[in-house]
C-alpha cells in the first residue's frame, strides 16, 4: 500500500522542481514511443487501438481526460448501408450527392464499404444499439440520405462509443497522457518523429518521440461565435500540422448545423428531424416545402441552414430564431429517443419539448476540411498520419451529411493506427529533440514574460470568432472576405501583446489559452485565404457574387501551405471521380 503522505511529498517535491520551469533552470524530459496519437475522440482511441493490436508501443496525448473528448457530443448515430434493402453504393451515392461533388469517390467508397463491419465491431465491443421491435438494430432517418440507415444509441450516440472504446484502449494498455498540452511536433530530418507537450498539473514540458504520430485532435469549432464545439475545440493539430508543413485542404468548407439552441448554440440533434420534427416558421408554416419539396426537413445541412437563414432575413423569423416543433412526436418517442435535447431545451430555455416547440438557428458545427491525406491517414510528412474531422480525406467534400462524422472517425482512426504501426515496424528510433525542447522552454517563457497592455486573450478570441461568424459564415462575399482577412491580419498583431495573467505553472489555463489562440488565428487565416480563392458556391461555401456551382473551373480541391512569414503557397489537385458523374443537386 502506498502512504498518503508520500504522494502529497512526491506531488510537493514536483511543484518546487517546476518553480524553476521557464527560467532555464528546467529537466529535458524525454520518452519514446512507437506511435503517438494527438487526440483522445473516437478517431484518436480508434487509431491507438488498431496500432497497439498491431503490436506497437502506443501513448495518446490529450489535453482533457478521453470521455470528456468531443466526440461525446455527437448526438444522432452513425451510418452503415447493413439492411438488405440497403446498399454500399446508395450509402456512397447520397454522400457524394451531399458533398456537392467535392468529395473524393474512391475514398468514400472505402468508408462505406467498411462501415457494416466497423458497426457490428463496435456492437460486439458493448455499444448497445437501439433494436426495433423484431429485436434487429434499429435505424433513423438522416438529412441528405435515400433511405433510413442510421444507428444509433438514444441521442447519445457519440457517447457510447466513446466510454466503450475508452474502455478497449484500457484493456490494450495504451498510455495515456492526459491533460497533456501539444505545443509542436517535432521534425527531424524531414520526418515527423514526435511531438513536444506539456504536462498541464505541474507545467513541466516533456518531448514523446515516436516512429510515428498520428493527429486526430478533432475540430476548430471555437474559431466561430456561436458553435456548437466544446471549448477544447481549438484547432490545435490543424496549426501544428500545417506549420510543421503538412498541406491543409479545403479549409473553406465550414458546415453551419441548421438546429442550434437559442441563446447558447448548444446542438440540437438532426436526429430529432429524422424522427419527424418540423421546422416552422412565425406562421406556423413547413416552409422546407418551398426550398426541399422532396426530403423537407432532411434536406442536405447546407440547404436547410440557408433555408433557415431566408426565412429570419425575409422576417418570418423569431427573435433571429425559426422553431423545431416536435409536439406530434409524443412523449414515447421523446422521452426514449431524444431524452437528451429535452432536457437540454428545459433546462436552459424551460421548454418542454413535449408541450411546445423550441427556438433554434443556424450555428457552425463542423469543419470538412483539414490536413491532406490517402486512405490510410498518410500525409505529406514522412511519419505523419491524420483522423477525423482534423483530416480532409476528402469523404465530406462541400456538405457533410449527419451521421457520417462518426463513420469517418471510426473507419479512418483504424486504417491511420493500423498504416502507423506498420510504418513504425520498419523505422529506427529516433534520438535527440533537445533543442527543440529547449526552444520551446524559452518560447513559453517569453511568453509568460510578457507585461500586462490590456490586451486580453478573451476579448481577443471574442472578436476573431464574432467576426469569423459574421463575414466567413453561412454567406460570404468578395468584400467581407477581403475584410476578414484585413482583420485577422490586425488580430494577429495585437496577439503578440497578449499576456498571460496567471505566471503560476501548476495547471496554468491562462497560458494554454493563449496559445490556442494563436492556433485559432491560423485556422482562420487559411479558411478565408480558401474562400477568397474559391470562384463559386458549393456547399457549405456560399459565395454571393458568385452564387452558382462551376464544375468547369473549380471541380478540384483548394490546398494550402505554410510558408513562414510569406503567404501561403496555393494550389490545387482534381477531385477524384470514379463512378457518380456531378449533377444538379436537388431535394
Amino acid at each position: 500500500m502506498v502512504c498518503e503522505a508520500s504522494i502529497c511529498d512526491e506531488a510537493s517535491n514536483r511543484r518546487s522542481e517546476c518553480s524553476a520551469l521557464f527560467s532555464g533552470n528546467y529537466p529535458l524530459v524525454t520518452r519514446d514511443h512507437d506511435v503517438v496519437v494527438l487526440g483522445a475522440g473516437l478517431a484518436g482511441m480508434r487509431a491507438a487501438l488498431e496500432a497497439a493490436r498491431e503490436g506497437a508501443d502506443v501513448a495518446i496525448v490529450t489535453k482533457v481526460h478521453p470521455i470528456r473528448s468531443h466526440s461525446s457530443a455527437a448526438q444522432g448515430g452513425i451510418n452503415a448501408a447493413i439492411g438488405e434493402l440497403d446498399s454500399w453504393e446508395s450509402h456512397a451515392f447520397d454522400t457524394i450527392k451531399g458533398s456537392d461533388y467535392l468529395a473524393d469517390q474512391d475514398a468514400v467508397e472505402v468508408m462505406c464499404r467498411e462501415a457494416p463491419r466497423d458497426i457490428i465491431e463496435f456492437e460486439h465491443m458493448g455499444v448497445i444499439f437501439y433494436r426495433g421491435p423484431d429485436g434487429k438494430l434499429g435505424t433513423r432517418a438522416f438529412g441528405g440520405a435515400s433511405q433510413a440507415r442510421t444507428y444509433f444509441v438514444g441521442d447519445i450516440t457519440g457517447q457510447a462509443l466513446l466510454v466503450t472504446l475508452y474502455d478497449q484502449i484500457l484493456k490494450a494498455g495504451v498510455k495515456v497522457y492526459e491533460e497533456w498540452f501539444a505545443t509542436k511536433l517535432f521534425m527531424d530530418g524531414g520526418a515527423c518523429r514526435g511531438l513536444a507537450a506539456l504536462e498541464m498539473v505541474t507545467g513541466e514540458l516533456h518531448l514523446l518521440r515516436a516512429k510515428a504520430v498520428v493527429v486526430a485532435s478533432g475540430g476548430l469549432g471555437r474559431l466561430f461565435e456561436p458553435s456548437t464545439n466544446a471549448l477544447i475545440c481549438t484547432g490545435d493539430g490543424y496549426s501544428l500540422a500545417y506549420r510543421a508543413g503538412a498541406p491543409l485542404m479545403d479549409m473553406s468548407m465550414v458546415q453551419y448545423h441548421p438546429t442550434t439552441l437559442a441563446g447558447s448554440g448548444f446542438l440540437m440533434t438532426e436526429a430529432a428531424r429524422g424522427e419527424g420534427a418540423y421546422l416552422l416558421n412565425s406562421l406556423g408554416e413547413r416552409f422546407m416545402k418551398k426550398y426541399a419539396p422532396n426530403k423537407m426537413e432532411l434536406a442536405a445541412r447546407d440547404v436547410t441552414s440557408r433555408a433557415e437563414a431566408t426565412e429570419i432575413a425575409e422576417g418570418r423569423g423569431i427573435d433571429g430564431n425559426v422553431l423545431l416543433d416536435l409536439r406530434h412526436l409524443g412523449a414515447d418517442i421523446i422521452l426514449k429517443k431524444l431524452p437528451q435535447i429535452h432536457e437540454m431545451a428545459l433546462d436552459y430555455l424551460g421548454i418542454d419539448l413535449m408541450k411546445e416547440p423550441v427556438p433554434v438557428r443556424p450555428g457552425m458545427h463542423y469543419q470538412m476540411g483539414g490536413i491532406k491525406t490517402d486512405v490510410e491517414g498518410t500525409t505529406a510528412i514522412t511519419g505523419l498520419y491524420a483522423a477525423g474531422e482534423v483530416a480532409c480525406v476528402s469523404v465530406h467534400g462541400g456538405n457533410r451529411l449527419g451521421a457520417n462524422s462518426l463513420l469517418d472517425t471510426i473507419i479512418f482512426g483504424r486504417r491511420s493506427g493500423r498504416a502507423s504501426a506498420g510504418y513504425a515496424k520498419g523505422t529506427p528510433a529516433s534520438g535527440g529533440g533537445e533543442d527543440l525542447l529547449r526552444a520551446e522552454q524559452q518560447r513559453l517563457e517569453a511568453l509568460l514574460a510578457r507585461p500586462y497592455t490590456g490586451e486580453t486573450c478573451a476579448g481577443l478570441r471574442l472578436e476573431l470568432a464574432t467576426m469569423m461568424d459574421q463575414k466567413v459564415g453561412l454567406y460570404r462575399s468578395e468584400k467581407g472576405l477581403s475584410e476578414a482577412l484585413e482583420t485577422l491580419q490586425r488580430l494577429r498583431k495585437r496577439y503578440e501583446n497578449v499576456a498571460v495573467s496567471d505566471k503560476g505553472r501548476v495547471f496554468n489555463q491562462a497560458l494554454t489559452f493563449v496559445l490556442e489562440l494563436g492556433f485559432l488565428l491560423d485556422c482562420g487565416e487559411a479558411i478565408i485565404r480558401d474562400a477568397l480563392v474559391r470562384k463559386e458556391s458549393r456547399g457549405a461555401h456560399t459565395h454571393i457574387d458568385y452564387p452558382e456551382r462551376n464544375d468547369r473551373d473549380w471541380l478540384k480541391h483548394t490546398l494550402l501551405t505554410f510558408r513562414g512569414d510569406q503567404e501561403p503557397q496555393i494550389s490545387h489537385v482534381p477531385v477524384t471521380i470514379t463512378r457518380w458523374q456531378p449533377e444538379v443537386r436537388t431535394y
